[in-house]
């Protein structure tokens, strides 16, 4: 209808021009958020991040399996900003939410407070909500984040907009189909989004099914390959640094090999298939990348030496809580032992309640010297362990490695661990692990020389996670294997 024919129904033509007014630059905005990035908050989006911006725009639902290191949470940020500061107020709303909580406070709504505090934004928000003042003068909450684990899908009936966007960030580790089935009852209307945006690290989740051919769901995939520091897309020289690079992709290369799933996830932006023969499933590692257990008991110690050749790595277990804490290549193993000694030392130091019972030590090799030197100083908690070694349960196992790597299948499996989120190079060394079948029935873990021939590095990280895990009494292997006959 012709601005004319609206303004001659009305009593004060003057004012219902500017609610007109205001209403085209509403549209105008809508129709250009990547401009309201450039303008309201200053910032720059590179052309993936402007074709995702405008399919939320155009279409219902979006998502995007992503790279590590293309600005997803940034972008999902400003895209939650824009949509509540150009629709009318109390008409809007977002809900988003991440794996857990502190992806929710520290990533997405880390992003939503800069962006809210960079431009004086309408109302105010604190660590997972933002609130705006109503016409009538009263307070009321237009956003919020939660993690799955506080998003009952019933916590979704009260929300009731024209308006509605959703946002799953890192949507691959929301695996609860109720919460996506809640979600998507939001956005009932035609004028309601939903963007899912993540790593695609776990083929068997409701994120892959949605970014399928035929789900309905626009998909807009970013491989490392499609971002400006490889395609020289003009970009300003401060958001070159915050994007991925070469460098990263080519020490990836080298780490993890083209074939490892961590590489066609992290680097390709593609779901990975399943590993023949893995031992243990990316699904697996991802969620125990995901969790968070406390430190609990026993202490201990898992040290893989490498020698110069390979990787020293050192992993501290505090009961379900695993971490690397320390990769050298140090030739010199009595320096190894010293930094061992040191470790012990200085947790027993720092946490006399608690302090380090084992240090288990691959003695096969050079590992013999470390063993043998703690040995002479008396430092009981020091043991060698050689994995090599007859099982125990020699009727389902070739020998401790394959016994130890097993039963920490099973703590993966259970749920009972926890590795650090951020340390993607144990988690693709875990997800690499091979075994099968000897011609006694045994499992056994496929050889170091056949690794190599594969051309990949020595799973260092690994091997002394499982030594962390290991279980003794009296220097004697005790793995509690609950099932042999898995594969």
């Amino acid at each position: 209808m012709p601005a004319s024919a609206l303004l001659s129904q009305h009593r004060d033509p003057v004012r219902e021009l500017a609610a007109i007014q205001a209403e085209l630059a509403r549209r105008t905005y809508l129709r250009d958020g990547p401009g309201w990035i450039r303008n309201v908050l200053k910032e720059h989006l590179w052309s993936k991040q402007v074709e995702i911006m405008e399919s939320v725009r155009d279409n219902r639902k979006t998502a995007v399996p992503s790279c590590h290191g293309s600005g997803k949470s940034f972008l999902a940020a400003r895209i939650g900003a824009h949509w509540l500061c150009n629709h009318p107020v109390g008409e809007a709303f977002v809900v988003t939410s991440a794996p857990t909580g502190r992806q929710v406070r520290n990533i997405l709504w880390r992003e939503i407070n800069r962006a809210h505090g960079k431009a004086s934004l309408m109302g105010r928000t604190n660590q997972t909500e933002w609130f705006m003042q109503m016409a009538n003068g009263k307070e009321e909450l237009v956003a919020f984040g939660m993690k799955p684990d506080d998003l009952d899908p019933a916590a979704f009936q009260g929300i009731h907009a024209r308006y509605v966007l959703v946002i799953f960030d890192e949507a691959g580790g929301i695996n609860a189909t109720p919460l996506w089935e809640a979600a998507d009852s939001l956005i009932a209307n035609d004028d309601s989004r939903f963007l899912a945006i993540g790593n695609p690290d776990d083929p068997e989740t409701e994120f892959k099914r949605i970014c399928d051919p035929g789900s309905g769901w626009n998909v807009i995939p970013i491989s490392a390959f499609d971002t400006p520091n490889f395609t020289k897309e003009a970009v300003p020289d401060r958001l070159r640094p915050l994007l991925v690079g070469k460098m990263w992709v080519d020490e990836k290369k080298r780490k993890w090999g083209e074939e490892n799933p961590f590489w066609i996830s992290k680097v390709l932006g593609q779901f990975p298939g399943t590993t023949v023969g893995g031992l243990i499933p990316i699904k697996w590692i991802r969620a125990a990348q995901l969790r968070d257990l406390p430190p609990a008991l026993p202490h201990e110690f898992g040290l893989d030496v490498g020698g110069g050749s390979n990787n020293s790595t050192y992993c501290e277990r505090q009961g379900p809580h695993y971490r690397i804490i320390q990769r050298d290549q140090n030739p010199d193993t009595m320096e190894t032992c010293g930094t061992l000694l040191a470790f012990i030392n200085t947790r027993k130091q720092l946490m006399p309640e608690a302090p380090i019972t084992k240090a288990k030590v691959d003695e096969i090799g050079i590992g013999r010297g470390v063993v043998n030197r703690a040995q002479e100083q008396k430092i009981k908690c020091v043991v060698g362990v050689n994995v090599s070694r007859p099982a125990k349960d020699k009727e389902h196992f070739a020998n401790v490695r394959a016994e130890g790597y097993w039963a920490l299948r099973e703590t993966f499996q259970s749920g009972n661990i926890d590795i650090d989120e951020h340390d993607d190079d144990l988690a693709a060394q875990l997800v690499d692990l091979r075994y099968k079948r000897n011609s006694r029935g045994q499992i056994q873990m496929e050889s170091k020389d056949d690794i190599k021939r594969r051309n990949k590095p020595s799973p260092d990280d690994a091997d002394s996670l499982m030594l962390a895990s290991l279980e003794f009494l009296g220097g004697v292997s005790e793995v509690r294997v609950r099932d042999a006959s898995w594969g």
